[in-house]
């Protein structure tokens, strides 16, 4: 059984390999541009993609960090919407969830 100290590992881990990924992706769109047009073309598609990617990471990590306040706050597992306890299951898959399966469902 997965206690919520295992998840805030987890979550923090995870956190971790977010910032790094973020760093690396900034490092990235940092770099010089070629002259060349149909090069430069192709790097700024390459940087859309880039920043979507980083956009995704920073999203997930205001879940994640969520997550560990309701960790320290004591409300991590119960639905934030409805107050029920969040299933074991779910949480294993989507650790910084804070919604319940019926209210994800009514919301998305």
């Amino acid at each position: 059984m997965t206690t919520i100290d295992d998840r805030r590992k987890a979550l923090l881990n995870r956190l971790a390999e977010l910032d790094s990924r973020l760093h690396t992706i900034e490092a990235e769109l940092d770099t010089e541009h070629s002259k060349d047009w149909e090069e430069a073309a192709v790097e700024h598609e390459g940087d859309e993609v880039l920043e979507h990617l980083g956009q995704a990471g920073q999203d997930e990590i205001r879940r994640i960090r969520a997550a560990l306040q309701r960790i320290r706050d004591g409300e991590y597992g119960y639905c934030a919407k409805c107050g029920a306890e969040i299933a074991a299951e779910r949480l294993d898959v989507l650790p910084d969830t804070p919604l319940c399966r019926d209210c994800a469902a009514s919301v998305g």
